[in-house]
């Protein structure tokens, strides 16, 4: 009797092989981690100083992701030198400045005010792909885009938009603004990077933005400005070196790479989302009507604009490494 052949096996696939290219729940976590990282910057400003905090943060990661990095280093090192000036530029405006700014900010400005702006963060990538590469925004990705703003409005102004009228900006909302437009840049120029490891595109770049850091955290010691050692800052700083910073960048970047930074950009407002439900879970705040009206925009806009079928027009113009 001739044996049967063995039925086929599909291969089993490791759970982190699945969430690398899962680029929705990538970006979704993301904004989670940063969401909790505005509100957390907010309730410690006066226990960690802001670029001593943000040279801590990226010194942690890149010493965190050194053993796994390496291999992957040595082997693009040659690319990485080959676009050094591009590297640099990554470093500097999505690590350096960016994060110290945006830390610095929030001891002059409210978290509603940060909430406000950091809807803004989709046009600000958006506007950069336009001017560098000429990336035009497609209808669906513009129509996503703003009605997911809308659901953003809703809940920061609680349902009543003349409140709009009653909002001041300080220097702390214009030093976030400026960090969203750094960010904004950093999203638009993350796909034309070399083509490279993740890890050894989160080690050096983190690496570089804290040796750009390090004179600035030297100034701010020898101004008296220095690290409370207690409790809260220890779980700050272990907040910030695992969440916000290594999971949320390694995931950023990978979903970028998958979908492009315009159909990236609109899950941005799914962070003040996230910080208001924070605000009703831990601080005991009410759910009202509006909070489920804005969710449901917000969430309508980010599945417009993020689809396969709204990038169908850029994506020819858009060079998006794997």
């Amino acid at each position: 009797m001739t044996a049967l052949p063995a039925p086929a096996t599909t291969p089993r696939r490791s759970p982190l092989s699945w969430l690398n290219n899962q680029p929705y729940l990538l970006l979704s976590l993301t904004s989670l981690f940063w969401a909790a990282n505005i509100v957390l910057a907010r309730h410690v400003g006066s226990h960690v100083p802001p670029v001593t905090l943000t040279t801590i943060r990226w010194f942690g990661v890149f010493l965190i992701l050194l053993p796994f990095a390496w291999p992957h280093l040595k082997l693009d090192w040659p690319k990485l030198r080959g676009a050094l000036p591009l590297m640099l530029l990554l470093s500097a405006v999505g690590f350096a400045f960016n994060n110290a700014i945006s830390y610095w900010a929030m001891q002059y400005t409210e978290a509603l005010n940060a909430l406000l702006i950091q809807s803004a963060g989709p046009l600000f990538v958006a506007l950069w792909s336009l001017i560098l590469f000429g990336v035009r925004l497609t209808p669906a990705q513009l129509a996503g885009i703003a009605i997911s703003l809308a659901g953003v409005l809703t809940i920061i102004l609680r349902g009543d938009f003349s409140a709009l009228a009653g909002i001041s900006f300080n220097r702390g909302d214009i030093m976030f603004g400026a960090s969203l437009v750094s960010f904004g840049l950093y999203s638009a120029l993350i796909p034309r990077r070399p083509k490279i490891h993740q890890l050894s595109l989160i080690s050096f770049t983190t690496c570089c933005g804290a040796l750009m850091l390090l004179p600035v955290a030297a100034w701010e010691f020898a101004n008296g400005v220095t690290l409370k050692f207690d409790l809260l800052t220890g779980a700050t700083l272990a907040y910030v070196l695992i969440f916000p910073s290594t999971l949320a960048y390694l995931f950023f970047n990978r979903g970028v790479a998958l979908i492009g930074p315009n159909r990236a950009a609109p899950f941005f407002h799914l962070v003040p989302v996230f910080g208001s439900a924070m605000a009703i879970l831990l601080l005991g705040e009410t759910l009202a009507p509006f909070h489920l009206i804005g969710y449901a925009l917000v969430l309508a806009g980010v599945i417009i604009a993020s689809r396969q079928g709204s990038a169908k027009t850029s994506a020819k113009r858009e060079a998006v490494n794997p």
